[in-house]
């Protein structure tokens, strides 16, 4: 049975489209027809005929960081249930971190994830460790995890703090074109911190973090970029590719813009948690828990500039650094939370009510930066909307407005601040991999 999309609103910016029009997707999921402009497409008698009424039809979402914990913490959440989490946020892919029980830091590790998510409906890239077991000591063989197909490596969780490793980590991955995706944290300036270090971490009598720990160690790796590239080392290097996960300060921003001014191929992330909330929203919390994360919920003139960095296109990506934790780890003292919340099942919903329908950003910058960015980003095909290719949708009805509760949670995991947020602007469905799902 084909399906008709009937008068969506087709946005793709890979191809710099933004247009009305209607799309027949053949039974074995590819694009038959597009048509644009108001003249229907005539369906035949077995064709499904969904009115999309000018709601959205964009390439699908890519979350470019999420951690599903499996192997080894399946009690946080699975392959399966972070799947399905996914799917009712409207992403189509996935990237997922390294930091499982045994770390994904050999080619077996990624084996294991790719054979175990292969019946799922979303697609699944696999980020490697850059260390072994993502200690910061030896680095992970890249050729082998390269030639299993690995894109990126990441110590997510904790930079490596030592300069020299971190030196050759460049130098050995740029033989494989790997992207960098760092975590930034000087962790002699973090260890033991909480919450942002500022009033309200001394008034709640926790222990802050500073925020000046991102800038110092994504200065450092920059730096050490710069040495690579103009020096005349035997033989010449590939500047990496270098990515900074969930960018949450000022210092850091400017930090980026600098070093593209100057050349380097820099990209960088953001959480809908940290465009949209500030430490003030953990000072006031009753159970504060879900308000815990790293990096922590930023001051006042941090949101500001990640507003700003959005805005003036400096910032690349959404990414929701989905991660699941069991009740009894964020149920507890702020001081003893797990630090991270789940991202997927919201991460539309709170772009399209704190950037779009604000006036911030237009609709065609947004999909960019959950769909289109990501994929560019992490080297993955972009998805193209035209005949006999695959058919890969997200459908989105942006001024569907709706209450986030706890029961709607596909995740296996419920550690969200978001729960009980209004938002407007959500995923209806996906078609991918052959299949229609979420749509009623």
């Amino acid at each position: 049975m084909s399906i008709i999309f009937h008068q969506a609103r087709i946005i793709n910016p890979a191809q710099n489209l933004d247009t009305t029009g209607s799309i027949r997707i053949s039974d074995s999921g590819r694009i038959e027809t597009i048509v644009t402009g108001n003249d229907p497409l005539p369906p035949q008698d077995t064709d499904r005929v969904i009115d999309m009424n000018g709601k959205l039809l964009v390439p699908g979402l890519f979350d470019m960081h999420c951690h599903f914990r499996e192997p080894g913490q399946e009690y946080k959440e699975t392959l399966e249930t972070g799947s399905r989490a996914a799917v009712a946020g409207g992403f189509t892919g996935v990237a997922l971190m390294p930091n499982t029980k045994p770390v994904i830091d050999n080619p077996q590790g990624v084996a294991y994830i790719r054979q175990t998510a292969m019946e799922l409906p979303i697609d699944i890239e696999v980020i490697s460790a850059m260390t072994k077991e993502s200690r910061g000591e030896t680095l992970a063989p890249f050729g082998k995890l390269f030639a299993s197909g690995v894109k990126a490596v990441s110590d997510d969780g904790t930079a490596i703090q030592n300069s020299q490793i971190m030196r050759l980590a460049f130098e050995y991955a740029a033989n494989f074109n790997l992207l960098f995706i760092q975590h930034c944290e000087d962790t002699s300036l973090t260890s033991g911190g909480v919450m942002n270090e500022g009033e309200y971490s001394a008034m709640m009598g926790l222990k802050g973090i500073p925020d000046v720990a991102e800038a110092i160690t994504l200065s450092r790796d920059l730096l050490l970029i710069d040495y690579l590239r103009k020096h005349k080392l035997s033989p010449p290097l590939t500047a990496p590719r270098y990515h900074v996960a969930h960018i949450s300060t000022r210092s850091a921003l400017d930090l980026v813009r600098k070093a593209r001014k100057e050349g380097m191929a820099i990209t960088c992330e953001v959480t809908p948690h940290h465009f949209t909330l500030t430490e003030e929203a953990l000072f006031k919390a009753e159970h504060k828990g879900n308000f815990i994360m790293k990096p922590p919920l930023c001051s006042l003139d941090n949101h500001a500039a990640i507003l700003e960095a959005i805005v003036d296109g400096t910032i690349d990506a959404i990414a929701t650094d989905h991660a699941p934790h069991a009740e009894h780890e964020k149920q507890c003292p702020p001081d003893q939370a797990s630090f991270g919340i789940i991202g997927l099942e919201t991460a539309v919903g709170l772009t399209f009510s704190e950037l779009v329908h604000t006036g911030r950003i237009s609709v065609s910058r947004a999909i960019e930066m959950l769909s289109v960015n990501p994929r560019r980003i992490m080297d993955i095909e972009p998805v193209l909307f035209e005949p006999q290719r695959a058919a890969n949708f997200t459908l989105i009805d942006p001024d569907a407005t709706w209450t986030w509760k706890s029961e709607h949670i596909k995740s296996k995991a419920k550690n969200s601040p978001f729960i009980g947020r209004t938002m407007k602007g959500k995923a209806i469905g996906i078609c991918h991999k052959g299949k229609l799902l979420g749509l009623d």
